[in-house]
């Protein structure tokens, strides 16, 4: 078997009809800051290092259903935040620009969907 070439998970890449608009949205939500930025692209990343978060402009987007109809755009992914205090953090996300999704599947976990639609994960750990 060969070796495995050395491999670096940096960036979870989400597309939007607007990048500095979304890339705004997080920067509001997580706090992270903007590590690179150029038309089209930009790259967000949390204080101390680690993966990242990027968005690309996409002229052509469509944004997923949640929760899931087979007759519409498939949610391809979705982010999973871990919070201390699930209804204060609710809160915030819904001051940041997001949207509580109408279908919530648990009661330890709150879906939101960001400005672009995509469906991102409010949860504590039990």
């Amino acid at each position: 078997m060969t070796p495995r070439p050395r491999m670096t998970f940096t960036a979870v890449v989400l597309d939007a009809p607007d990048a500095a608009e979304l890339a705004a949205f997080y920067r509001r939500l997580l706090g992270w800051e903007v590590a690179q930025e150029e038309p089209g692209w930009v790259k967000l990343v949390p204080e101390g290092g680690g993966t990242g978060l990027s968005v690309q402009s996409e002229p052509d987007y469509v944004p997923p259903v949640w929760p899931a109809d087979p007759r519409e755009q498939q949610m391809m992914l979705h982010l999973d935040i871990e919070v201390d205090d699930l209804d204060g953090a609710s809160a915030h996300a819904v001051a940041a620009g997001a949207r509580l999704a109408g279908h919530q599947p648990q009661d330890d976990v709150r879906v939101h969907l960001d400005p672009a639609g995509h469906p991102f994960c409010l949860w504590v750990r039990t």
